[in-house]
């Protein structure tokens, strides 16, 4: 768990310096964690981890394990140099108890205790005990382990001096607190991804995680523990070629940079793809900048203006090309960007940007440096780079002529919105909602079935594009897609603006079968390519029709899932042997007769005359609907990179992979 202390450092009870108490967290628990949605509880898991990272980052620890509990536990360990427990000069209680109980308690101020710290104002694991119905720590300290538990805040204990120990570290269980968080529900893929960034931000250290709730197995008939452990001697340079696995790219080694200046380390890693997103990942002290800041502007400014001078030193962009912008730049473009200082200024205490100003400048002027050697020194890369930069640059201006095109052909020349769409009458946009319906069948229905006032039909018409192998000329130029475009009135490209979206909701309702799947992961990897903003702010919606139609006499039900089939039919009273008979033979005459129940499974939307489709799918008093968010997005543009982009290999081992769990499958 913990290692010999690795040297004897000024971190101690003098390091702490005491702001105010621990009152405000509990009565206003968004102020410190963003909101106690799941995101806010999975915040508190990111605090605890933090502090162990901050003892990695400073040289004094290299192993942490985070583990998932049952009963909703969290238990993070590290092999750092163990919270102070002497008694702290100002409070005169345990330097331990200080930090856990008092708000603004921490070694993350002043002195020696963190030069580079990812927490902010040392409120994290203060805040993670105020907001847990129970919190213990074991330290590993000065030759002992010492131990004392909280509830809710509080003290629930004194700091018991246990056994000897020769090892250091610190140990932090917690078990959130249901009076300040509704549903306490810890994702798996959540906490996974973020660990593995953590270890790719920091090298050299070993991160553990592992699942300990009973999950059931495929077998489903006993339990097991979920673990992996993380360890990048690469650094960045791993995140980058993580993030391109499976791409095709233009610089085959990502280029790296890492330099001091001021107190301010940069890091950064870049590559070029052939895909049309951007994908910019920054940090400041390990902490996801989710909204950029400083660090990302400097980064930007620098990218734009090596790349222009070199492409018109070396002669790669011709004459009446004109000069690359940051858009063109950015297309294909893999970064991370990660900054370390002393003394970060963040935007809220969930750290989405950083705002020291003397950053923008140290960065831009590491990334002009490096960048500008890199390309003198790979001149194929830098062909390659700067290639990539100049097709968009000419897709950008061939794709602004297609979108005038289309404009003037569209709504804002006075000429009508596109012939299959039967819009609503409402222009409020918080009522309004338009359905992209897939095929002219599910489209009548839904036109038939729909609230006029405020629901719009768009059906779908003809094959959509790739958008993987598409430039923006080609989009605005679909007869699938351009519709679309036409309908949002928010415009594309560089002149979109979301303040003319015309609709609240935008709805994908698509049939329940392989090729329904394929149309939505192609419309949500549409939306977040060229509409991400509509997807950040939760305009992106997916219908979820039902799969069976369930009728005993004159009773009628319906079922989204096949739990939910199951449920209604043991409502209903049929054994489960007559159930299960009544599915393999799809709706046995006989088996009717005798139970008076039948089963319709619905294969598509146009099998739903519109009453059905409006009282399953489209009516807000009774529909289900599941709202996209960047992450939901995020993971269709992977999938769909990886299924429908150039590299056979990984589209390959996906299908190897996946291929067992395919039950139903339509050919």
């Amino acid at each position: 768990m913990a290692k010999e202390n690795k040297e004897k450092s000024s971190y101690g009870a003098k390091s702490i310096q005491v702001l105010e108490g621990l009152a405000p967290v509990r009565k206003r628990p968004g102020m410190y964690i963003g909101g106690t949605s799941l995101e806010g509880l999975h915040h508190l898991v990111w605090e605890v981890v933090n502090n162990s990272i901050d003892e990695a980052m400073g040289g004094y620890c290299n192993n942490i394990k985070l583990e998932l509990l049952p009963q909703n536990m969290i238990r993070v360990t590290d092999n750092g140099r163990g919270i102070p427990v002497e008694k702290h000069a100002q409070t005169k209680k345990s330097t331990l108890e200080t930090v856990m109980t008092i708000l603004h308690a921490g070694g993350k101020f002043e002195g020696e205790g963190y030069k580079v710290s990812g927490g902010l104002h040392g409120v994290g694991v203060s805040v993670v005990n105020a907001l847990s119905v129970w919190t213990r720590v074991d330290v590993h300290r000065d030759g002992y382990v010492w131990t004392q538990e909280y509830k809710r805040g509080k003290k629930n204990s004194e700091v018991k001096k246990g056994p000897k120990s020769k090892i250091t570290g610190t140990i932090v269980t917690f078990q959130a607190d249901p009076e300040i968080f509704p549903k306490i529900e810890y994702s798996w893929k959540k906490i996974l991804d973020y660990v593995r960034q953590q270890a790719y931000l920091t090298k050299g250290v070993k991160i553990v995680l592992e699942d300990h709730r009973e999950v059931e197995n495929e077998e489903k008939d006993r339990f097991k523990i979920r673990k992996y452990g993380f360890y990048f001697d690469g650094g960045i340079v791993s995140f980058v070629n993580y993030l391109n696995r499976g791409k095709a790219v233009k610089n085959l080694t990502p280029v790296y940079m890492e330099k001091e200046i001021d107190g301010v380390q940069v890091e950064v890693s870049i590559q070029y793809t052939d895909g049309f997103k951007d994908h910019i990942y920054s940090f400041a002290n390990n902490i996801y900048t989710v909204e950029g800041g400083m660090h990302v502007a400097g980064f930007r400014n620098a990218l734009t203006r090596v790349l222009n001078n070199y492409a018109k030193k070396n002669n790669l962009i011709k004459n009446g090309d004109g000069t690359l912008t940051s858009d063109d730049v950015k297309e294909g473009l893999t970064a991370v960007i990660s900054v370390k200082l002393r003394n970060p200024q963040f935007e809220g205490q969930t750290k989405a940007k950083l705002g020291n100003g003397e950053v923008k400048g140290i960065v831009s002027s590491v990334t002009a440096e490096a960048l500008s050697d890199y390309l003198e020194n790979n001149p194929r890369d830098a062909k390659e780079m700067i290639g990539k930069c100049v097709l968009t640059a000419k897709a950008r201006l061939a794709a602004r002529a297609a979108k005038d095109a289309v404009v003037r052909k569209g709504a804002l020349e006075g000429m009508t919105l596109p012939g299959k769409l039967a819009d609503c009458s409402s222009r409020k946009i918080e009522e309004t909602e338009l359905y992209i319906v897939e095929g002219d069948s599910a489209g009548g229905s839904a036109k038939q079935g729909r609230d006029r006032k405020f629901q719009a039909i768009l059906p779908l018409r003809g094959k959509l594009v790739n958008v993987e192998k598409t430039s923006l000329d080609k989009v605005v130029k679909s007869d699938t897609l351009k519709p679309i475009i036409i309908a949002l009135g928010t415009g594309i490209g560089d002149s979109f603006d979301i303040k003319k979206l015309r609709y609240g909701k935008i709805i994908i309702m698509a049939d329940a079968d392989i090729d329904g799947s394929h149309i939505r992961t192609l419309l949500l990897t549409f939306f977040y390519r060229y509409f991400e903003e509509l997807v950040q702010e939760g305009h992106i919606y997916i219908a979820q029709p039902p799969l069976y139609q369930i009728k005993k006499g004159k009773e009628n039900y319906y079922a989204y899932t096949d739990k939910d089939k199951e449920d209604v039919l043991k409502k209903l009273g049929l054994s489960e042997k007559v159930a299960k008979e009544m599915e393999e033979k799809e709706e046995d005459a006989e088996e009717k007769n005798k139970s008076g129940i039948s089963i319709q499974r619905y294969k598509g939307l146009g099998e739903m005359n519109p009453e059905q489709l409006w009282e399953t799918t489209m009516d807000p008093q009774n529909r289900k609907m599941l709202q996209i968010n960047i992450e939901d997005a995020e993971e269709a543009d992977r999938v769909f990179d990886l299924l429908m982009g150039n590299q056979v290999e990984p589209r390959r081992r996906f299908i190897q992979t996946h291929a067992k769990s395919v039950k139903n499958l339509d050919v």
